[in-house]
């Protein structure tokens, strides 16, 4: 048995996303920025047959405790089942999908962890998906795909594969909507960030002191905005209001219980990975903000283009990231067959690398998150004294910001982002965060328009922002 595959009529992937957004875990992984070529396939992953989690030392598998650290129990989860790459119409026909949090770097390195978790988000959320809705928007095309696992003797996979795929027909034959819903969304809620413009310059200072001390030659300093959720607010309509004002190759909607969902209109790739152990990086450094008037906008990108403090920037990135997936490659692979290219989107101007790499034999998707997790383009150089500068500076933990969104197929392709521009929503909080990379001529103020750059699209998808700071 291989995998059972049922064609469906088309029809816009937010419509077939409204049919299931209220299940209590489910993946949408939305390539909703139809004109970047990054955005052919979208996924929508639901009703999982497993779920891993990991909540401080504690390792779980369907709410029962495990031994190992994360890494271990997601490659050994991960093992038990086993597809063949190519058999279906699309690179993900199933496997694990969710989020890996920032502070999941303390598995991998001594780090320093000094926020306590004041919220009590989870470090990982791992869901197995035998079923995925996926979209080709390209070719205007769409599947039920079905793997049938957990059961593995092919007389039974077979039967679980064909039950459930109907099962998602019928749920689909059932649905009324045939446009996208509305969302409902109270737009007079406020937002409170954590740190003032002095506050938050004043720690840019401090980073740049470590700078000069030659300490490091970049970090990533970061704040959250925070508001308080309404119970009538639903996450789902808070991620289609984020999708409409910024739409996104690497967005997605991961609802992991009733205590947490991410709405992400991530830009970055973290790490792909294909069937033949190729990698792809695409680091971000260098931001601009997008203009109306075209004459403006074209000239901020220029101006990204061939600002030296940017390029720097972004080049200590890309060799920080040759380094990491140096260390599984095979010798002579890794190239980056681009750099400094701006790219567009919805609210703001990029500028973007491409490191690439063959992942040596014997080793897998887990691997290599091993050997570069958290990504780069998010902590600094050198990596590991970044990350505790970044500690010592910022004032809570950064949870699944910063970290990765990621799917692992059976067939052991993987593809993810990473977790910028992303609201976490729990039933009583909404957080954002952002921030930008501290090099040796950054200008406190800048950076700090900067993070509001970024920041805005998100604070629009909820609510009107509030200067000061939060209480």
């Amino acid at each position: 048995m291989r995998l059972h595959v049922h064609e469906i009529a088309w029809r816009d992937p937010i419509c077939i996303f409204d049919v299931f957004s209220e299940d209590s875990h489910i993946a949408w992984l939305d390539s909703a920025a139809t004109e970047d070529m990054r955005s052919r396939y979208s996924y929508l992953c639901i009703e999982p047959f497993e779920v891993l989690e990991v909540q401080g030392s504690c390792v779980t598998v369907n709410g029962v405790s495990i031994e190992g650290d994360p890494f271990e129990a997601l490659q050994r989860e991960l093992s038990r089942w086993r597809l063949e790459p190519g058999i279906g119409p699309v690179p993900f026909v199933g496997g694990a999908v969710g989020f890996l949090g920032y502070e999941l770097g303390g598995y991998l390195e001594r780090l320093p962890q000094r926020h306590l978790d004041q919220v009590g988000i989870p470090d990982m959320v791992m869901a197995f998906y035998d079923i995925v809705i996926a979209f080709d928007a390209e070719e205007q095309r769409c599947w039920i795909l079905s793997s049938g696992f957990p059961e593995t003797v092919s007389s039974l996979r077979r039967y679980r594969a064909a039950t459930r795929a109907d099962a998602v027909l019928r749920r689909l034959q059932a649905a009324t909507t045939t446009s996208p819903r509305l969302s409902r969304i109270n737009n007079d809620l406020s937002w409170y960030p954590e740190l003032t413009q002095n506050e938050y310059e004043a720690k840019v200072n401090h980073v740049l002191n470590f700078i000069r001390a030659g300490d490091i030659f970049q970090a990533n300093f970061t704040m959250r905005h925070l508001a308080n959720k309404s119970p009538n607010q639903k996450a789902v309509d808070i991620y289609k209001n984020l999708r409409m004002q910024s739409p996104a190759p690497f967005g997605a909607f991961i609802a992991c219980g009733p205590r947490l969902s991410l709405a992400s209109a991530s830009p970055e790739r973290f790490l792909q990975l294909d069937a033949a152990g190729r990698i792809e990086t695409r680091p971000i450094k260098g931001t601009r903000p997008r203009y109306a008037d075209m004459e403006m906008d074209a000239a901020a990108a220029t101006e990204l283009a061939t600002s030296e403090k940017d390029r720097a920037e972004n080049l200590m990135i890309v060799d920080l990231l040759r380094n990491d997936i140096g260390r599984i490659a095979e010798i002579g692979s890794v190239k980056v067959p681009s750099l400094f290219e701006v790219e567009s989107f919805a609210s703001v101007h990029h500028l973007v690398s491409v490191v690439e790499g063959k992942l040596r034999p014997g080793l897998g998707p887990v691997d290599l998150l091993r050997a570069t997790f958290p990504g780069g383009s998010v902590t600094g150089a050198p990596k590991i004294r970044a990350i505790e500068i970044i500690n010592e500076l910022e004032v809570a933990r950064r949870g699944p910001y910063c970290g990765s969104i990621v799917w692992i197929g059976f067939d052991g392709t993987m593809d993810s982002n990473i977790i910028i521009r992303t609201l976490v929503i729990t039933p009583e909080l909404v957080i954002a965060q952002a921030g930008g990379g501290i090099v040796a001529d950054s200008n406190p103020t800048d950076e700090y328009q900067e993070q509001l750059e970024k920041i805005r699209p998100l604070l629009r998808a909820l609510g009107r922002n509030q200067t000061g700071k939060h209480s």
